[in-house]
């Protein structure tokens, strides 16, 4: 008998095993080509574990006891429901997004309750759409301005600053509407202040995502964060009726100052290195600003798509405008039938936001974006001639679904293909052609729905992005850039 334990044996090179039953089939006759195939795929394993035990990369017992240490590259795991909230393993984004999917669905109910406030202050159309544009305003004036904020100063303050001041708004709001003393007037001011609010957080938030979660699950990040206004967007204006029809308008604004306390709270626990710009060599906005706009203008892919985007948004992304109109001159639906409508649009920019988190793991696809925009012009052009309910139910669907896909998928492409001390600048420029040029799409449909009716403007803004889309289309695909690492 001997002691086991004082025996200390080579780890078994199982690959040398192999290799020499492999070498005695050989000489069989049979499955010879087999044999010889298998054995020059084992040595070529055996090679790569060397080179990566000189390099310290692993040690000799994942050598000895697991085979499958080597990953082959060309071998993708299939994508599972892991793949679709894959961003979330992430601390500090799901801190965040925890906080934007509480947040998102106030921020739509109060949405909902500030245009009821204001139908019932004015009674007046026009007045309305006004405070809408009023909203948009500073946008177009500050936007390029925040972007070169978000790149000098750490984001997480300014996002905290901008969600604070959001909430105060709210807030006001609410104060106003529950003691019964609100007049247009406040209303307008507030929504302007909350546009330039808007202004400042959208570049950055945009800009932030990436130091929540890398560059590896920056595309499922999006995406999430795109499933979520969407499903805000459904969840919000249900919740925001109820409430209005029970409790009362002023509720709403309350409500959604109170969900501000989850994104604050979130963004106080996360834990992000807070650098401020060290390059240098900042004279003023200005030129900073001018940084960012050359640097869109030498770069073929960012610049072409965001061409695409504010071409879209102009053409063919203004359903707020156009289906209240065809819901009521054309399909003969009042208001519930409108509601439905709106939310088969949500429903389906909802199912788009995660179809794409599933698909993040292959990256950004241009092919993909491109396909999303194109079924979004078909879907416009279909929907023209159509007078049955049920079919515009689910051609609006459709198009909601390339509506998300599309700006998920070109927001994903342009951060891929940014660094990151001009990240904020660049996302300024995104929120300025998706966001900021509504007014101008709602101006551009709405006047060819009141000249010629709603199937018109369908027509007509499906067309002519249809065309837009096959110049910009050429030119992407010709001038496709790696993305930056």
């Amino acid at each position: 008998m001997y002691d086991r334990s004082s025996v200390n044996p080579e780890p078994v090179d199982f690959l040398q095993i192999i290799e020499f039953v492999y070498r005695s089939l050989i000489f069989s006759g049979a499955g010879k080509t087999a044999a010889c195939r298998e054995l020059t795929c084992i040595r070529n394993i055996s090679n790569q574990r060397e080179l990566l035990l000189e390099d310290g990369v692993i040690g000799p017992r994942m050598v000895s006891r697991d085979m499958k240490t080597i990953p082959n590259p060309g071998q993708r795991k299939r994508p599972g429901f892991k793949t679709i909230i894959s961003s979330l393993r992430h601390r500090n984004f799901r801190l965040f997004w925890t906080g934007q999917c509480i947040s998102l669905v106030g921020t739509w109910m109060q949405n909902m309750a500030q245009s009821w406030l204001v139908l019932e202050l004015t009674g007046s159309p026009f007045l309305l759409g006004l405070v809408g544009a009023l909203q948009f305003v500073p946008l177009l004036l500050f936007a390029l301005f925040t972007g070169a904020v978000a790149d000098r100063l750490p984001k997480r303050p300014l996002l905290l600053f901008a969600q604070g001041m959001s909430m105060l708004i709210a807030l006001v709001l609410g104060l106003l509407t529950l003691f019964n003393v609100v007049q247009y007037w406040h209303v307008a001011v507030l929504a302007f202040l909350l546009g330039a609010m808007h202004a400042l957080d959208m570049p950055v938030r945009q800009a932030f995502i990436v130091e929540l979660v890398g560059r590896d699950d920056l595309m499922n990040a999006i995406a999430l964060n795109s499933s979520v206004f969407n499903g805000a967007r459904i969840i919000g204006p249900a919740v925001a009726g109820l409430v209005i029809s029970t409790v009362g308008i002023a509720a709403c604004f309350l409500a959604n100052a109170a969900s501000f306390l989850f994104v604050l709270g979130g963004l106080l626990l996360v834990r992000v290195r807070e650098e401020v710009d060290g390059r240098g060599g900042h004279q003023n906005l200005w030129e900073d600003v001018r940084e960012g706009l050359v640097y869109i203008h030498s770069n073929q892919t960012v610049f072409t798509v965001l061409a695409m985007v504010g071409g879209m948004s102009v053409l063919a992304m203004n359903f707020n405008v156009l289906v209240p109109v065809f819901a009521r001159e054309v399909l003969h639906r009042q208001a519930q039938g409108f509601g439905f409508l709106m939310s088969a649009t949500g429903l389906g920019a909802f199912a788009g936001a995660l179809t794409l988190a599933y698909l993040s793991h292959r990256g950004p696809r241009l092919k993909l974006l491109l396909a999303a925009a194109f079924g979004l012009c078909f879907c416009e052009l279909l929907l023209a001639p159509v007078r049955l309910y049920s079919l515009a139910l689910v051609l609006l669907c459709l198009a909601g679904f390339a509506v998300s896909t599309f700006s998920a998928s070109a927001n994903a492409t342009i951060q891929m293909n940014v660094p990151d001390h001009l990240r904020g600048r660049v996302m300024s420029v995104y929120s300025l052609v998706f966001i900021g040029l509504v007014p101008v799409g709602n101006f551009f449909s709405g006047t060819v729905a009141h000249l010629w009716g709603a199937p018109a403007g369908l027509a007509l803004g499906g067309g002519l992005a249809l065309l837009f889309l096959l110049f910009l289309g050429r030119r992407l695909l010709r001038h496709q850039q790696t993305p930056v690492s």
